[in-house]
């Protein structure tokens, strides 16, 4: 289903909504403005409905957030150190976002585009965008899909595909916020595991500094399940970001069958699964999601949300000596990207 509302997004045409829907009654709302994914709507076994996205109360609020809410993010998710990388021996500058790095793909990026809607149904969308060369800084042309699937088992698929017509670094994701208990409830009672041996640690903007670490006898092991509160700013790598904001380079690298991590709700009647084909997560915990605009008509505060964005890790382009697959895209390639997010009620 399509709906038009009057209210004009920053290219003076009504911003596009989208409702995707299965046969269990899950309800997924989307937009065309940055290929957004606004609302969640799980229905859970006692007959009630769960939402599980942050999300603001209109599409022009959206405009006005800066925590990305539900966006796809591109050309290159998280952050690149000093706006800079250097590509078979030529160095890009690019625009930057947050103070002298580049975030999210910079001041405009993908977030901040109006995505073509190419094909939609009841059980998913496809969007496309076009991006031309210097976007940002960056090199070439490229053409972005991103294709949202709803699934009668309440998945919702997420797929990324991008061509370019010079050597680019390409890394799309999405910026969902989840709050499994379903209202403005503190996220890190929620329980979490990520299957991952290693974190990235980073410096207080986001940077990383040093080499992966591992996770093992330090707050960043979610091999098992625990509450995210359990060792909540319990060291510096934290303390220097307000809580959890790094990247896991996950053990099943890239394979779709295998679950790259889980959440339980407070309550737990409600389970969320992410598989992913891309090599990391980066696990948000909301640190400075206060005074972000809510659904509701208080503001979030600080930790009522976790994003879990399938990525590579952060500043990719100046790092090739990680141990994961080459994030620069070149001609005659394709980048491709998929992540499902599998929400599970419970009795």
């Amino acid at each position: 289903m399509l709906n038009e509302i009057p209210t004009l997004a920053p290219d003076g045409l009504p911003y596009r909504l989208l409702t995707l829907r299965n046969s269990a009654g899950m309800v997924v709302t989307l937009m065309d403005w940055g290929a957004t994914l606004l609302s969640a709507r799980v229905p859970m076994p006692d007959g009630s409905v769960r939402e599980t996205l942050l999300g603001c109360a209109s599409p022009e609020q959206y405009i006005e957030q800066k925590a990305f809410l539900g966006a796809s993010i591109g050309r290159y998710a998280n952050r690149i150190a000093r706006s800079r990388f250097e590509l078979d021996g030529v160095e890009y500058s690019l625009l930057s976002s947050q103070g002298e790095n580049q975030l999210h793909g910079g001041p405009e990026g993908f977030d901040k585009r109006r995505w073509k809607i190419v094909q939609q149904n009841d059980g998913e969308v496809w969007f496309s965008l076009d991006s031309l060369d210097g976007d940002q800084g960056f090199p070439g042309n490229l053409t972005a899909t991103a294709r949202f699937t709803l699934t009668g088992d309440n998945r919702i698929a997420i797929e990324y595909r991008a061509t370019v017509d010079k050597p680019c670094p390409v890394n799309l994701t999405n910026h969902a916020y989840f709050n499994l208990d379903g209202n403005q409830t503190d996220v890190r009672n929620h329980k979490l595991q990520i299957l991952a041996d290693a974190y990235l640690p980073v410096d207080e903007m986001g940077i990383p500094y040093q080499g992966l670490k591992p996770v093992s006898g330090n707050s960043f092991d979610f091999r098992q399940p625990k509450t995210i509160a359990q060792d909540f700013l319990s060291d510096d790598d934290q303390r220097k970001v307000k809580g959890y904001d790094h990247a896991f380079l996950l053990q099943a690298k890239g394979d779709l069958s295998q679950p790259a991590a889980q959440v339980w709700s407070a309550d737990e009647k409600l389970q969320m699964t992410v598989y992913t084909t891309a090599p990391a997560l980066q696990f948000y915990s909301g640190n400075y999601l206060e005074g972000t605009t809510a659904r509701e008509h208080n503001d979030y505060a600080a930790w009522q949300g976790l994003a879990l964005e399938s990525e590579f890790l952060p500043d990719s382009p100046n790092h090739p000596e990680w141990p994961q697959p080459d994030c620069v895209l070149r001609p005659g390639e394709e980048y491709t990207s998929v992540t499902e997010y599998h929400f599970i009620p419970r009795a």
